[in-house]
């Protein structure tokens, strides 16, 4: 299944794209997509049934907002230079473990919403990226088959970055990872069962209309899987959590100088094999 949200932020009604690309309105079945529903099989068994019944309302989608796909997440765990192809642009050592990190879950926004270059920006960054949702608690998880099994769905995740906040200001990363509009999440969360292997999903991305990166999760260094079981020794991942599985290359960190970092103005465009496509207009903050 495709469940989105739609409507004015932080009023969303849950929906479902049919397999004509008909929006139907899911609002009479449950409450919101979220952690609750993707861990409660009955639930999610009932919306199934009333779409292949055919008994959903259609939605006019004409001047409808998507918002993200996911209300109320609990936390989004991000994974850093996961591809091969990502860290031989950047000349970084592949990591020996997942080099983790967070965002704060108040930087999502909409797969369409204005993204904001925070002020004092000379370094704002895009990076495509395979967005898991957990749908069963984790917590100590042992295999890569039981590590997919907590997985409800993926979405394509935009994850922004200010570099010099990121690298250059001392700290940790999370200075450049959590300035507000800084995760664009959707446009749909597409459940598990219609993405048979995650690592075979081609992402790319646009700024302006060129071709930034065409990549691929064959090219992971970390696989979904891994990353899953990899993280639920560290922490518990909740229904609702989402992680960022790290972005291949073509970022503007990677590119010769000048590094044609984002600007206001700038349209950034991206999507992921069957998980839907993403387009921001970027603002000054």
């Amino acid at each position: 299944m495709k469940l989105l949200r739609v409507g004015t932020a932080g009023a969303e009604r849950p929906a479902l794209l049919d397999a004509g690309g008909t929006l139907r309105d899911l609002s009479g079945i449950v409450n919101d997509i979220d952690g609750a529903l993707l861990a409660d099989e009955a639930a999610l068994g009932r919306v199934r049934a009333a779409a292949e019944a055919g008994e959903l309302p259609a939605l006019d989608a004409t001047g409808l907002r998507i918002g993200p796909p996911l209300g109320r997440i609990g936390k989004v765990v991000c994974i850093g230079l996961n591809y091969h192809d990502h860290a031989r642009e950047t000349g970084a050592e592949p990591p020996a473990e997942p080099v983790v990190f967070f965002k704060a879950s108040d930087t999502v926004v909409g797969p369409n919403d204005t993204v904001l270059v925070p002020r004092g920006s000379v370094k704002t960054d895009w990076e495509v990226e395979l967005a898991v949702v957990i749908g069963r608690t984790a917590r100590y998880v042992e295999s890569a088959e039981e590590a997919l099994a907590h997985v409800a769905g993926y979405a394509v995740a935009h994850d922004v970055s200010e570099r010099e906040f990121q690298i250059e200001r001392g700290g940790t990363w999370d200075k450049g990872k959590n300035c507000e509009t800084f995760n664009p999440l959707g446009p749909w969360l597409v459940t598990a069962d219609e993405v048979p292997d995650p690592q075979r999903l081609s992402l790319r991305l646009w700024v302006n209309g060129e071709l930034k990166q065409d990549g691929t999760t064959a090219e992971q260094i970390f696989p979904v899987a891994e990353v899953v079981r990899y993280v639920s020794q560290f922490m518990t991942l909740h229904p609702g959590d989402v992680i960022n599985t790290g972005t291949p290359a073509g970022v503007a960190m990677g590119q010769p100088e000048p590094k044609p970092y984002l600007r206001a103005g700038d349209v950034v465009e991206l999507e992921i094999a069957g998980l839907g496509r993403q387009r921001q207009e970027l603002k000054d903050a």
